[in-house]
């Protein structure tokens, strides 16, 4: 990886670190931690994208934050990959028909990010996903499922580079993936068991983009004693129709 490469990797790393910390924002030693550089690296890599208009600085708490450039470019970027608006009809549909938080998250490189999310009435909910988490594909229903429809030779790549085990535990072994892998392609819809936080389950169901790739996820979380095995049958019900529905709409947009 020649240096340019290598600047723009720690720059993606740093973004997408401060995405993850809206909207309260990171210090520079947290961004620095989690886009794996050192802290005089990351605070001239910040200071220079605040430069920019990248990232904004709260003069108060000394934390920094996603800024307005990005947002403007945001904005122009939305027409394209922006889906929220045709998906929130189906988040409020499955959330008054389960009474459980429904999230649409979008596939961007190797990882979900939730864009959007609408709870139900079930007064106890899970907050392990909210809006602007990020997750690695093969982590939580959502990237299980985008990660369940990828070709068997990038799903092979993508383990053989990923640190899931290391980072998420040892149910995110390679054999445990592919495992998850096989029953999402059985079920047509993936299923969390309790894995990122104990007794907090979810379902997962890929949209696929017109080109058929998985490009997005809608999911339903809630507590374990609300996902026994036949309303699991009848959450994964649900949600097929409504990633069919929203896919059918994509194409056709």
């Amino acid at each position: 990886m020649d240096t340019g490469t290598q600047v723009v990797s720690k720059i993606g790393a740093v973004l997408r670190t401060l995405s993850a910390s809206m909207p309260e924002g990171a210090g520079t030693t947290t961004v620095a931690g989690a886009s794996g550089i050192t802290r005089p690296t990351a605070h001239r890599l910040l200071t220079a994208l605040a430069a920019e208009g990248f990232v904004d600085r709260d003069q108060g708490t000394g934390r920094w934050l996603l800024g307005p450039e990005l947002y403007l470019m945001g904005s122009v970027a939305a027409d394209r990959y922006d889906i929220t608006d045709i998906a929130r009809e189906h988040l409020q549909a499955l959330a008054a028909a389960t009474g459980e938080s429904a999230f649409l998250s979008a596939r961007r490189g190797d990882e979900t990010v939730c864009l959007s999310r609408r709870d139900g009435s079930f007064p106890i909910r899970s907050f392990v996903l909210y809006e602007g988490k990020r997750f690695p594909l093969g982590v939580a229903s959502a990237g299980a499922a985008v990660l369940a429809f990828e070709s068997d030779d990038w799903i092979d790549r993508y383990l053989d580079r990923a640190s899931l085990e290391a980072e998420h535990g040892a149910a995110h072994t390679p054999a445990a993936v592919r495992a998850r892998i096989a029953e999402t392609r059985q079920l047509g819809y993936a299923v969390n068991p309790g894995l990122i936080v104990e007794g907090s389950w979810g379902l997962g169901a890929a949209v696929f983009d017109p080109a058929g790739k998985p490009a997005w996820a809608l999911s339903l979380t809630g507590i374990e004693s609300r996902f026994t095995p036949a309303r699991r049958s009848e959450l994964g019900r649900l949600l097929l129709q409504h990633a069919h529905q929203l896919t059918e709409r994509l194409r056709g947009r």
